[in-house]
């Protein structure tokens, strides 16, 4: 079997005032099998980029066979000089032919990928309701007050979540968000006590039982974040997410700072890199994004090499369904798999329509796609409103 094209879409949506654009892929081959794949970087300022390395990667695969992922992997990586300790724009390209190949490679052998993976170890996925900072729901609606926060985490509880995850330091109270001025460095008592009332108000409404993870984005630093992080761990929170600028240090010092779990790894991209985090014991569970760290290849060993240090696994998926089916496959294989994120963009419709199942979580848990390959494939939708380049 050989590949003998591959689409390459950066898709159209109305989400985040047109914003919102993932950048897939579709590999062809000679037998009519085909595969799609994303390179997860719909959201901040790299789309173009990503839109472009994978035209530029899906050249060099043309001919080869596609049931050989590594060695793929291997050309991506080595042949291409940017590759080797490349970045996200890089690492998103080798994961969109990367997951494409996963679903090539399952509906070969007539089996969906978790089971190529090794199996399925778990029937559902424990999901927690993520960014609820942008509210609860299809549209993106941004929460100011403390009532705002408790009153869109009570609706996940009520979708049946027993997890959620908040920025409290994105919007104002009143209008505007947030800027590294106001996040950097040691924080205003005014600062502080508003922090504290947005997670007070959001404990009291979902009571003892429900976890909190808090998310930050990397938008504060070592000082800031160690503040918060001593402020709010008294309301029992699950763990503390890129508290930081990524480097093992940092992380290293919040969690001995604050003694929260730190959670870390949408912007760390290789197995290379995730060593250091286990050697300094610098993060307890690990955020590797299936669309911006090498695909399935790549995480499948990083996974593995956080189970000998004992480190959970969270797998980031921020894009379209495509990703989310990556990282339900992913993570129900996985011996130290421990919630699975379900953002509030996966809500929107302009985001649902893109392929043709619309798998989302019942009472809190995701089932995985026991279909051949990823489960899942882009729609017509998607193919209609894009802008397209055919490799071949």
């Amino acid at each position: 079997m050989k590949i003998t094209k591959v689409d390459i879409l950066h898709l159209k949506t109305n989400l985040k005032n047109g914003h919102w654009r993932p950048i897939v892929c579709r590999i062809y081959t000679d037998e009519g099998i085909y595969g799609d794949g994303e390179a997860a970087l719909a959201y901040g300022e790299a789309q173009s980029a990503a839109f472009g390395i994978v035209q530029n990667f899906a050249k060099l695969i043309i001919g080869m066979n596609p049931l050989d992922h590594e060695i793929v992997w291997d050309k991506l990586y080595r042949s291409t000089f940017w590759g080797q300790n490349g970045g996200p724009v890089i690492f998103a390209g080798i994961s969109a032919i990367d997951i494409a190949l996963w679903d090539i490679k399952g509906k070969y052998y007539n089996a969906p990928v978790y089971q190529l993976l090794g199996g399925k170890r778990r029937e559902t996925l424990r999901t927690y309701a993520s960014q609820l900072q942008f509210s609860w729901g299809p549209d993106v609606i941004p929460q100011r007050n403390p009532e705002d926060y408790a009153r869109e985490a009570k609706k996940a509880v009520a979708d049946g979540y027993d997890a959620i995850k908040i920025d409290f330091f994105t919007f104002k109270p009143d209008t505007g968000n947030f800027g590294d001025t106001d996040r950097i460095g040691l924080l205003s008592p005014g600062y502080l006590r508003m922090y504290e009332a947005r997670v007070k108000a959001v404990r009291e409404a979902i009571g003892p039982d429900v976890d909190i993870i808090i998310e930050n984005h990397s938008f504060t630093d070592a000082q800031s974040s160690a503040q918060l992080g001593n402020l709010v761990k008294k309301y029992n929170i699950f763990y503390f997410e890129e508290p930081t600028t990524p480097t093992p240090q940092l992380s290293k010092f919040v969690h001995d700072e604050t003694g929260l779990p730190i959670a870390n790894g949408e912007r760390i991209y290789t197995r290379w890199q995730y060593i250091e985090y286990f050697k300094e014991n610098a993060i307890q569970i690990i955020q590797p994004d299936v669309g911006t760290c090498g695909g399935i290849t790549e995480i499948k060993k990083i996974c593995d090499m956080a189970y000998t240090f004992d480190v959970g696994v969270q797998v980031h998926a921020c894009g379209s369904p495509i990703s989310t089916a990556a990282a339900l496959h992913l993570e129900c294989a996985i011996p130290n798999f421990v919630i699975h994120e379900h953002h509030t963009y996966a809500l929107s419709p302009y985001n649902r329509e893109l392929c043709i199942h619309d798998y989302q979580p019942v009472n809190g848990k995701f089932s995985v796609p026991d279909l051949p390959g990823l489960g899942q494939e882009l729609s017509e939708v998607a193919f209609r409103n894009c802008d397209k380049v055919t490799i071949q």
